[in-house]
């Protein structure tokens, strides 16, 4: 799908990964390895081109980080 019709659907749900590994000091490379994933597949998540995301993953990375849910996801809703 393209970004017109993302558009056209609504919001879009955002990733705030980066923020949270600056936070943490922590690379991409090193996240990647200590949640047993693809740096490939976790880039894919950072930039947000992900179409899902298992909720194993989001437990480890949630786990490694010291987060919420919450604070790797956000909704950008639609403006008007």
């Amino acid at each position: 799908m393209d970004e017109d019709a993302e558009a056209l659907e609504g919001g879009r749900i955002v990733v705030k990964l980066d923020d949270i590994l600056y936070a943490r000091r922590m690379t991409l490379t090193e996240l990647a390895e200590r949640i047993g994933i693809t740096l490939a597949n976790l880039s894919i998540l950072k930039t947000g081109k992900a179409k899902a995301i298992r909720f194993s993953t989001l437990e480890a990375i949630c786990r490694e980080l010291d987060c919420q849910p919450g604070d790797l996801l956000g909704y950008d809703a639609p403006a008007g």
